[in-house]
């Protein structure tokens, strides 16, 4: 091959190597999973992450979990370490908004860059199959007798089922600061705790309780949902005559510092995850309320969110 012909070529290999490659074969994504494994959001990043790649949309999907304080430990991490990042996610979701609120961490959730919600969830509360207690209601007299004595299991201080505990004491005429709660860093923790019968009574998403009450290892007494649940025969705590309602919704944030087009590329990518079979498929198994939101839409309702639950969590008198 003549000198010049080949220098040319050189060059033109070259300026192709410095052109960007095609998303899907940049994106080998890393999400952050701010828990424990074996809960709600060790659940939904492995979700997530399956659902990116069989859209095309992810090459390879790297998980590191990272639990304790209601997510704000993954949190300072993720801001610390992903800081300009395009492929780098993390999951969230109510339970960090609450525990930001309760535990003042040094990192805020607005310093990360905001995706995309997912999903909804409402709690379900369970006592374990040998409990002596059979109803919310012998729970709500025995707390009335003596509210130390009643252990509410479940996530991360601030997470929505400690709140449903702090608002469900409230209406029945108890003191939310006298409520006995146990905290733990993951739904893997919680559910050890009840089944092994450390608790009196748990807290969670029913996905992550399913299979015991179905099992027969854990009873279902209570769901914080407006009606029972689809093909869940679970009073809901209203039927009961307690007055308290909330749910539980997760998405997912992109790093510190990402410009528009990287947000834009990550928001892009995940709503062509939520669009394949195995995220249908995830929905489906674990009793997720699809609920895509995100833009503009997705800022102002995190916004809203925390201005809501710091009002709750004044009146349940966690703050």
């Amino acid at each position: 091959m003549r000198r010049d012909v080949f220098l040319k070529s050189l060059a033109a290999l070259s300026a192709a190597a410095a052109l960007p490659l095609p998303a899907f074969a940049a994106a080998n994504l890393k999400m952050m999973i701010p828990a424990n494994p074996g809960g709600g959001w060790d659940t939904t990043g492995r979700a997530l992450g399956k659902a990116l790649q069989e859209a095309g949309v992810a090459s390879t999907v790297t998980y590191d979990n990272k639990g304790g304080a209601a997510g704000a430990i993954g949190l300072a991490q993720f801001v610390n370490a992903s800081k300009g990042d395009g492929n780098a996610l993390m999951v969230m979701g109510a339970v960090m908004l609450g525990g930001i609120i309760t535990g003042k961490p040094p990192v805020s959730l607005t310093q990360a860059t905001p995706i995309a919600r997912l999903t909804s969830e409402y709690n379900v509360f369970v006592l374990p199959a040998n409990s002596p207690f059979k109803t919310m209601h012998d729970v709500i007299e025995q707390l009335k007798k003596d509210p130390g004595s009643v252990k509410w299991g479940g996530g991360s201080r601030g997470a929505t089922e400690h709140i449903a505990a702090a608002m469900i004491a409230r209406e029945v005429g108890v003191d939310p600061g006298r409520i006995n709660y146990v905290a733990f860093r993951g739904g893997g923790e919680a559910t050890a705790a009840i089944l092994g019968g450390n608790v009196t009574i748990g807290g969670s998403g029913h996905s992550e309780f399913q299979q015991y009450i179905e099992s027969g290892k854990m009873r279902a007494i209570g769901v914080t949902s407006p009606q029972r649940l689809k093909g869940v025969n679970v009073p809901t705590l209203k039927e009961q005559g307690i007055n308290v309602e909330i749910g539980n919704w997760r998405g997912v944030y992109g790093a510190p510092g990402i410009d528009a087009a990287q947000r834009k590329a990550l928001t892009e990518m995940v709503l062509k995850a939520v669009k394949t079979k195995a995220w249908a498929e995830a929905l489906e198994k674990n009793g997720w309320t699809p609920a895509v939101m995100t833009g503009k839409e997705f800022d102002e309702f995190v916004d809203r969110e925390f201005a809501s639950l710091r009002a709750t969590m004044v009146k349940a008198g966690m703050v």
